[in-house]
């Protein structure tokens, strides 16, 4: 979605560093008089929204479904979480040069249309899919909090997010600012209550077989982190030129590192301690009480934050798809839409919440997993290019890209998917097989993208 306001510059010039101003635009370059901000901001940004339901319950499941001891989980998490931190930090540099959204710079890799693609995957997953099962975990806490019904607690919740992911960039910026320090304290100081009470020596559950479950459990942690990749320089657009590249990976990659890692280890804790409810009443029944109540409260602020990078980078993907609006405050608009639809998708998963997040995870793995094959090989074929002139070309074509992706996908999911959804024949035969599937994907996409690109790049010369 192209805005085509002739008006549209001087209005991002008027927006500077407003806060409560509805941010004009869409997907369009950022002029270099608009930039601002520093690469310290990045650490909140990516730690506010992991401070949150989900994130504890990936961790419970790595003990709980895939059968891991604490120690297990720990390593398999870490690893998972480093995986996407790292590629979420380096994705995240690419934001100042160009002043590009990071879906608008990934058609380079897929084509003008053919980025139809994967920003349609992230506009689906993110502004509807990620928001609904944040939203239902902030519901449920508010719900256990306040004794509202179950819906008008989403209702709540839903509309909080949606007044932030409204105003756009400079607002998003400023709620994980200020809702760092409180989910930050509250979050750390439960999490070591939570810890200590833990039985790390505690047997194995009923699960695949120790190799099995531990590259379960990774997928579905990198498939977390990994999450956000689609994003990254969502936040970073706006930063001067001139930023230094390594603040800017540092700070994204620790800020959801560490956020990530210490609330997964925590929840594989609490199955240690006995707790066996994928809900936040599982965490919050090791606490004394007058925490509990305010980790419930931490819980819906967390899903909030969460919630308003993923309508956000929703609105700014579906608009990379290339339609065309004559909008100044289209994204503002797109992102209620989002918005509203994540809160249908949400009201219908209230009554069984929890039941399919294993699957959802390593979904999101297997489409992020190949698109990141792609998009890391294309920078790297085309060091040197102007990027940003490539990415805006309406006629910009690259079969390479879909068909690299395309090829992960197919070759990927259908052999090697393991999880409630569907289990491949590979880790039918062999369980300690575990989920491989993302890498695959990754390795399948990456090479046949090295591969396409230059055969098809010859016959474009030709031609």
């Amino acid at each position: 979605m192209a805005v085509t306001d002739p008006d549209i510059t001087q209005a991002q010039l008027a927006y500077g560093t407003k806060v409560v101003a509805v941010e004009p635009g869409g997907v369009e370059p950022i002029p270099e008089g608009e930039r601002h901000g520093r690469p310290v901001q990045l650490l909140w940004t990516w730690a506010s929204p992991n401070f949150e339901f989900a994130t504890i319950a990936v961790g419970i499941l790595s003990v709980l479904a895939f059968g891991l001891t604490f120690y297990q989980a720990v390593g398999a998490i870490v690893l998972g979480t480093l995986l996407g931190s790292v590629s979420l930090g380096v994705l995240s540099t690419w934001g100042p040069r160009e002043g590009l959204a990071q879906m608008v710079l990934s058609r380079t890799a897929f084509g003008y249309r053919g980025n139809v693609l994967p920003a349609g995957l992230n506009a689906l997953t993110a502004g509807i899919g990620w928001f609904a099962v944040n939203s239902i975990s902030g519901a449920l806490a508010l719900n256990a909090l306040t004794g509202l019904p179950a819906f008008v607690s989403l209702v709540i919740v839903v509309a909080a997010q949606l007044v932030v992911a409204f105003f756009g960039h400079n607002l998003v910026h400023a709620f994980e600012r200020y809702a760092f320090p409180v989910l930050a304290i509250i979050f750390v100081v439960g999490s070591v209550i939570v810890l200590s009470q833990a039985n790390p020596g505690a047997p194995a559950m009923d699960g695949p077989p120790p190799l099995g479950g531990f590259l379960i459990t990774a997928g579905a942690a990198f498939g977390y982190a990994a999450g956000w990749n689609p994003y990254s320089s969502d936040y970073t657009r706006y930063l001067p030129k001139s930023t230094r590249k390594l603040p800017i990976a540092l700070f994204a990659g620790l800020g959801c590192f560490l956020s990530c890692c210490l609330l997964e280890i925590a929840g594989a804790a609490v199955v240690t301690a006995g707790q066996t409810a994928v809900n936040p009443s599982s965490f919050t029944a090791l606490l004394p009480h007058w925490l509990g109540q305010l980790t419930l409260l931490a819980v819906c602020l967390g899903a909030v934050a969460a919630n308003v990078l993923n309508v956000y980078s929703g609105a700014m993907s579906f608009m990379a798809l290339g339609v065309r609006i004559a909008l100044k405050q289209a994204r503002a608009i797109v992102a209620v839409v989002f918005g509203i639809l994540g809160l249908v998708v949400a009201s219908f998963g209230l009554q069984n919440a929890g039941a399919s997040y294993e699957a959802f995870l390593l979904v999101i793995a297997y489409w992020i997993a190949p698109w990141l094959g792609v998009v890391y090989a294309d920078r790297l074929l085309r060091r040197g290019q102007e990027i940003a002139v490539i990415a805006q070309d309406r006629g910009h074509r690259n079969l390479a890209g879909v068909v690299a992706m395309a090829l992960g996908l197919v070759i990927s999911i259908p052999l090697f998917s393991n999880q409630e959804l569907y289990e491949g024949p590979v880790p039918t035969a062999n369980a300690n097989a575990g989920d491989l599937t993302a890498l695959v994907g990754f390795v399948v996409a990456a090479l046949a993208y090295g591969v396409l690109f230059r055969v098809l790049g010859r016959r474009r010369v030709a031609a």
